[in-house]
This record gives structure tokens, C-alpha cells and sequence, in this order.
């Protein structure tokens, strides 16, 4: 299980919280312009923008989770499990793998109208990436800096991108369903709320953030969902970088799975690997693990983006205190 969220600050800010019960071996991946991606069924792409993102490399070639390019647009895969239906190679369509998807689309888009336009003719093809890393079960968010946002489900009755105007992925059910289910929580508020149940009777308002009572706090996705989609549209603005990420950072903690609480087979529990947001007009990748909650940064630009082979950074996983005295 994972969470997206988008989130507007002066800059666009563009990332996620990795849920799952293992560590697969992330690292910070740079893929530079020149660095040839190969397709299976789709040409291979020799020059193409640059990518930064959280992702595993098998055989030279990255496996992105989520990326960010350095025109402004992030995209990430989450889990889908059940819905996700992916489709023989078909001819007259652009067949690419799931697998594919992240880089195909980062690679070439500048825009989100530009990877609706490459996604017009798509065709998620059910292929492997090898006999060990089978095709996982996604769908995808798309972001760019002019706060656009779209959704990406492959399903049996085919591939659609909905427009997304919350800025927000979870995972199942799809899509349309999660936007509608947030209609039941139109009275959650900020504020403690008016006694509009009984107004002849003296309600006393027992507690702080009363508003809230009814947003859910569970670790399933129709959860997480709402309760992110409320964080986001209700948190701050900052007058700095430093604070517009740390706010960013806040809105994914507010949906942070901790260790213990979401069992997915016995004594095997899933929690939050990781947690990343990017600056979608700056190009820096920001990171934390459950480890270690020191945000981490990498700047794209501090590379050479022209150069043709992958740049990695390793995960700091080792938690650092600041001891005062």
C-alpha cells in the first residue's frame, strides 16, 4: 500500500510513502539524458530528459518507484491489486510495460497535457520483467508544476486517465469511486463545528478539534485517501523551502503506517519504507526513511545530466540525533 499527494506552496511539491512489508534495496537514481532506455515493444529512446527518483536497479536499468524530470513532472506507481488488468501486446498501439511506464513517460513529457498525449494511444502490455521480477499489480498519479494531476488505471475495461483534482493516489477501489466516497466527509472540519443536531440544547464542546472526529485514521487506502486528501487541503504555506518541506513531509506523516499495525500475513507487517517529495521546480529529491527521519537531499542539477550512465545515491537509512549537550 502507498500514498501520493501533491501539494502547492509558492513551487509544487510531488511525491509519496513507499508501504510495503520488505525492503527491496531502493536507491536515489539519476538517469541523465544521454543514458539509453530500452523498451521491449516500444523504440529505445537515446536522448531524453533528465530523471530523478527512489528506485531499484536490475540489469542497468532503473526500476523507478516514483521520479520526478527535470521539466517539472513527477510520476509514481502504487499498488493496485485486484483492478489492475494489463493486456496482450496489440498491434497499431504503443505497447508498454508496466515496468516502463514511469520512465516512458518522465523521459518525453514536459507536461501532464503532453503525457495524457503520449498516453492517448497506450496500451499497458502484460510483460514480465524477468522470470524473478514479475509485472506488479499499479496504477499511477502524474503531476506537474502547474499544479495539473492526473490518474492512470489499467483495468479490464481498458486504460483510462481521469483528471485527479485532489492532488491525491492511493490505492484501491478505483479512482472515480475514491473521489466520490470523500462526499461523505463534507462536514470535517478545521474548526469545532456548530450544533446544528440539536440547537435548543446545550452541547458542550468537550474537546479541541471536535471538527475532525469523524475523519478516519486507519492504515486501508479508502483511509488514507481521506485522510490526506484533508491534511493537504488544509496545511500551511511557508515562507521558505525549509518550510514548505518540512509542511510536505508533515502531510505524509499524517498517513505514516508505523510497524505493528498493519498485519499482511502472520508476525509480517506492512509500514512505511520510505517517504519522498520533490521540488518540481528546483529538481531536488527530498527523502526520509523509517529509520532514519532526517530529511535527505539530492539536486539533479549538481550532476552532469548529459552524461549516458546512471548516477545512485544509497538510502541513509542510519538515523542521526543532534545531541545538545
Amino acid at each position: 500500500m502507498c500514498t501520493s499527494v501533491t501539494y502547492t506552496a509558492g513551487d509544487y511539491y510531488f511525491g509519496r510513502n513507499l508501504d510495503l512489508e520488505v525492503n527491496l534495496g531502493q536507491e536515489v537514481v539519476i538517469t541523465p539524458r544521454n543514458k539509453t532506455l530500452e523498451f521491449r515493444e516500444m523504440p529505445n529512446l537515446e536522448h531524453h530528459y533528465a530523471i530523478i527518483g527512489m528506485s531499484i536497479v536490475r540489469d542497468d536499468y532503473p526500476l523507478y518507484f516514483d521520479g520526478v524530470n527535470e521539466k517539472g513532472v513527477g510520476m509514481a506507481g502504487l499498488n493496485f491489486d485486484g483492478p489492475a488488468h494489463y493486456f496482450p501486446v496489440q498491434e497499431g498501439k504503443d505497447n508498454i510495460a508496466s515496468f516502463e511506464l514511469v520512465p516512458y513517460i518522465l523521459a518525453a513529457a514536459s507536461s501532464v497535457a503532453e503525457a495524457k498525449k503520449l498516453l492517448s494511444n497506450a496500451n499497458i502490455a502484460n510483460i514480465n520483467f524477468s522470470d524473478k521480477l514479475q509485472a506488479a499489480p499499479l496504477h499511477w498519479i502524474i503531476a506537474d508544476k502547474t499544479g495539473a494531476s492526473v490518474t492512470v488505471e489499467s483495468t479490464a475495461k481498458g486504460l483510462n486517465v481521469y483528471d485527479n483534482p485532489v492532488g491525491v493516489l492511493t490505492n484501491n477501489p478505483e479512482f472515480p469511486r475514491q473521489l466520490l466516497n470523500l462526499s461523505n466527509y463534507r462536514s470535517v472540519a478545521p474548526a469545532n463545528p456548530a450544533n446544528v443536531f440539536a440547537p435548543n440544547v446545550d452541547l458542550p464542546v468537550y474537546s479541541r478539534g471536535l471538527g475532525t472526529h469523524f475523519l478516519p485514521g486507519g492504515m486501508d487506502s479508502e483511509s488514507r485517501f481521506v485522510k490526506a486528501t484533508f491534511t493537504k487541503m488544509h496545511a500551511p504555506v511557508g515562507n521558505s523551502e525549509v518550510e514548505n518541506i518540512t509542511n510536505y513531509f508533515h502531510i505524509l506523516q499524517s498517513v505514516e503506517q508505523q510497524k505493528g499495525l498493519d498485519e499482511v500475513a502472520p508476525n509480517t507487517f506492512e509500514y512505511t519504507i520510505y517517504s519522498d517529495g520533490s521540488n518540481l521546480k528546483k529538481g531536488i529529491f527530498y527523502y526520509k526513511t523509517y529509520e532514519n527521519s532526517q530529511i535527505n537531499a539530492v539536486d539533479m542539477h549538481k550532476e552532469d545530466l548529459e552524461a549516458s550512465e546512471l548516477i545512485t545515491y544509497p538510502v541513509q537509512n542510519k538515523q542521526i540525533i543532534n545531541q545538545q549537550n
